[in-house]
């Protein structure tokens, strides 16, 4: 549905929108949703966790790092008793937050912490407003939460997976014709559901899927994810595929219920179709592209960026372009505050930027990278009287996630006149061997290529796909800046 890196979602409708909540980990704000109007056509509409405010200063790269730490599979869902949406995630294996607004794109305020680990949520609201979530790793519970819904009231073990099946996680609560119905996944390949006559049990277990063909060449069985009823009755399965480097990717199939309540997914040839029959869903509602150009001229961000871990609010103003202020003195990127990331665009796309350096100082390193666990970037390197555009290769990271390289200078060129395009192009198509190649312009229209190519990382250890970076910061003192003028997401 959208070639973005959007994991263990979530998906509810409220009236005729309809509304995908999705893992961050360590990107700022967290808990990003997307909003519809048709199932087909998505776009940006805020996020539920404005800052990852979780007692740690690791969130702020500020002594420590929270990389693949924060926003893990957690769950949305809308309460009509008081027109308030809810999100419940759990943080660090230990506690688990409630952050509650009025509208998706409003204000979201953190309501509660619930000191017991809602590994990864499904919230229910039954019919009679109470509100339940169904949690766990292969050992699955069910709590009850207070009026409020702010509290735990009461919580039981339901059920236990048996050894044949393994793993299953990943849990959405649902009520549909009074039975209840919890929805898990078994990574990386398979679906099953639990359906009782109770929110408390027992559950009686039936396969959905397992190892079903993937509808993206090269990518893994479409799983976890959420169920979703349209306007009309109809209902849909929207669950993610592995699709690294790019990440994971939402997939959305019908779905049939037998007479006696068990859910089928629509195949196409065995498989989950690459294309189906669009939605029934009657709308003249449109939403925003979610390639294009940002030109950083409103009053805020929008909602399509994360920064790397919380930013420092005091080094970066948005206006009249995005103006970067150093705000760490280090030579590793990845121990850098105030990097701005933005997912791309699959199967392949470029980012180009359009960066005003000529307030850049001594020893300042800015530029466009393509940032995960294994990194490299293009841009602007001032050291003494000398400016320098360069390509950096092999930035990397061990698998504690500690930096194991800064990377090493490729290529480079002397720069003058205060303004440059660097662009990174990358191809995101799952399997290994995929690259990322860099380039830059001093007349916005005429670009050389730079350095080598990235060859994407696509393992799966890192979770979060690669993102297109804009970073600024200093290795000798804080002082300088640069702004970023313009930013465009193109596909071919």
């Amino acid at each position: 549905m959208v070639w973005q890196d959007f994991a263990d979602g979530d998906i509810i409708r409220v009236g005729d929108a309809y509304y995908y909540s999705a893992s961050t980990m360590h990107y700022s704000p967290g808990a990003p949703i997307l909003r519809s109007y048709d199932l087909v056509n998505w776009e940006y509409a805020g996020h539920s966790v404005p800052r990852l405010d979780f007692g740690s200063s690791n969130y702020d790269l500020s002594g420590g790092r929270a990389y693949v730490k924060g926003i893990w599979a957690s769950t949305l869902n809308y309460r009509k008793s008081n027109s308030t949406y809810y999100w419940i995630g759990c943080v660090e294996f230990n506690r688990t937050y409630v952050y509650t607004a009025s509208a998706v794109d409003g204000t979201w305020t953190k309501r509660s912490q619930i000191n017991n680990c809602y590994y990864d949520a499904g919230l229910l609201v039954d019919d009679n407003d109470t509100m339940y979530v169904a949690y766990g790793n292969s050992t699955l519970s069910v709590a009850q939460l207070s009026a409020d819904g702010l509290s735990q009231v009461r919580t039981q073990q339901v059920f236990t997976t048996p050894s044949s099946v393994g793993t299953l996680e990943g849990s959405r609560f649902y009520k549909r014709n009074g039975s209840y119905y919890i929805f898990v996944t078994r990574p990386a390949n398979g679906q099953y559901i639990l359906k009782s006559s109770s929110p408390w049990g027992p559950y009686e277990m039936r396969q959905v899927l397992l190892n079903m063909p993937s509808p993206i060449s090269g990518g893994g069985t479409p799983h976890q994810g959420g169920l979703v009823q349209t306007q009309n009755g109809d209902w849909y399965y929207m669950s993610f595929v592995d699709a690294y480097p790019g990440g994971r990717v939402p997939a959305l199939a019908p779905i049939t219920w037998s007479a006696d309540g068990w859910p089928t997914v629509q195949t196409v040839n065995g498989g989950w179709g690459a294309t189906y029959p669009k939605p029934n869903i009657s709308t003249t509602k449109t939403v925003k592209p979610m390639i294009g150009a940002d030109t950083f001229t409103d009053s805020a961000l929008g909602p399509q960026w994360e920064w790397n871990h919380n930013p420092d609010t005091t080094k970066f103003t948005v206006g009249s372009g995005l103006r970067l202020q150093t705000a760490t003195v280090t030579n590793d990127l990845y121990a850098a505050r105030n990097t701005l990331t933005h997912r791309i665009q699959g199967p392949t796309s470029t980012a180009t930027i359009e960066l005003d350096y000529s307030t850049m100082a001594d020893g300042d390193r800015a530029g466009l990278a393509m940032l995960r666990d294994s990194s490299a970037w293009v841009g602007v390197k001032r050291d003494g009287s000398t400016t320098r555009v360069v390509m950096v290769n092999g930035l990397t990271m061990n698998s504690s996630w500690g930096t194991s390289s800064t990377g090493t200078e490729v290529a480079g060129a002397n720069i003058s006149g205060g303004r440059i395009w660097l662009r990174a192009t990358a191809d995101i198509r799952p399997g290994s061997g995929r690259q990322a190649r860099f380039s830059y312009s001093t007349d916005g229209t005429n670009f050389t290529s730079l350095g080598n190519a990235l060859t994407l990382n696509n393992a799966w250890q890192f979770f979060m796909g690669y993102r297109y970076a804009m970073f600024n910061h200093a290795t000798k003192s804080l002082g300088g800046a640069v702004t970023v003028r313009r930013f465009e997401m193109t596909t071919p």
